[in-house]
């Protein structure tokens, strides 16, 4: 890689759902702030790994920054805070304690699948935003 990673998002690349929010957060970051890898990858496990995550639940998003992890509704807030437009007001959210956050996270990871459906295989990226992928 040529440039550098400053954040890191680990999805659940067999997830609709999941991969229609990857395509709104490229949409949303435009400086290109961003990288992606689906969690079924090498690259995924190893660095969670390297950041004291030993096992994987795809049920969960991360987001790997300044040699942070942050998972569940605490990444996806976290990410809002750096997109453009108005998504940043989200984190007004954290005021409610991450377990509840997490609760209803868990509770719509856990029907995703049912609500959204499911890929056979992880997406490979079109030519335009194939450089996001690590």
């Amino acid at each position: 890689m040529n440039r550098e990673i400053k954040k890191i998002i680990v999805f659940d690349g067999l997830c609709n759902f999941c991969n229609g929010a990857v395509n709104f957060i490229i949409k949303r970051d435009p400086t290109g702030l961003f990288s992606f890898t689906p969690n079924q990858g090498k690259l995924a496990q190893q660095l969670l790994k390297e950041h004291g995550i030993n096992q994987c639940n795809h049920d969960t998003l991360f987001l790997i920054t300044d040699n942070k992890v942050y998972t569940l509704s605490s990444a996806a807030l976290e990410i809002c805070k750096d997109l453009s437009g108005a998504w940043y007001l989200f984190r007004v959210f954290k005021i409610i304690p991450s377990p509840l956050r997490d609760l209803f996270y868990k509770l719509f990871a856990r029907y995703r699948y049912k609500l959204y459906g499911r890929r056979t295989n992880c997406r490979i990226p079109d030519e335009n935003i194939k450089n996001r992928f690590l």
